[in-house]
């Protein structure tokens, strides 16, 4: 992309976690179809709050 442009783009945080979040999501729907990767989502939505993100070793 930054050839493109003619800079070097770099992108960081939040953003480039819901930019790769998104291609993650687009190449779900090229594969599995549309209503496996709602389910898909949905289900890791409610796993990952009932799951905490605490290493207990």
């Amino acid at each position: 992309m930054g050839g493109v442009v003619g800079k070097n783009l770099m992108l960081e945080g939040y953003f480039a976690k819901m930019m790769y979040l998104s291609l993650y999501k687009l190449h779900e729907l090229a594969i599995h179809g549309v209503i496996k990767t709602i389910m898909h989502t949905v289900a890791r939505a409610i796993t990952k709050q009932a799951n905490p993100t605490v290493k207990l070793h």
